[in-house]
């Protein structure tokens, strides 16, 4: 099986999508009071997420930034959508691990107050990288002449 660099562009959003739906499972447990499930879901998130960060970290050390192929108002569009996921993704970084340092450490006042910004974000972040993903791979590659 012979794997190319843009093959991992899928299994990326792959991982960012069981992110976000554990992100989602999560939240429902922790509303209705089982912090079991939702930290079993929170850890499998982070798991993804970090798998996601090693394929991201490969991808981009061997194929440079993304192209995309879409012309008039969808460019905009486009990189409006990916300025603030980068953004946001920059933001969440140190946010999620302390976010967990706090539960971890038993301090869900701090937690809980940290996580009301930090869930939101990884949700966007998470959503958009596959939005990104889709529009510039499957919507608007970019079309060799």
């Amino acid at each position: 099986m012979n794997i190319e660099i843009q093959d991992l562009t899928h299994v990326m959003a792959a991982l960012n999508s069981v992110s976000v739906v554990c992100l989602i499972i999560a939240y429902t447990f922790i509303r209705s009071g089982d912090r079991q499930q939702h930290r079993a879901f929170m850890i499998a998130a982070l798991v993804v997420s970090a798998l996601f960060l090693v394929f991201y970290v490969i991808y981009k050390a061997n194929s440079g930034f993304a192209q995309f192929g879409g012309e008039g108002w969808i460019r905009p569009v486009y990189f409006s959508i990916l300025v603030v996921h980068i953004f946001g993704a920059i933001a969440i970084t140190p946010m999620v691990p302390l976010t967990v340092y706090r539960a971890w450490k038993g301090r869900f006042d701090q937690h809980r107050r940290l996580a009301r910004w930090t869930y939101p974000l990884w949700l966007y972040v998470g959503v958009s990288g596959v939005v990104v993903y889709v529009m510039a791979v499957h919507l608007f590659p970019v079309t060799q002449t």
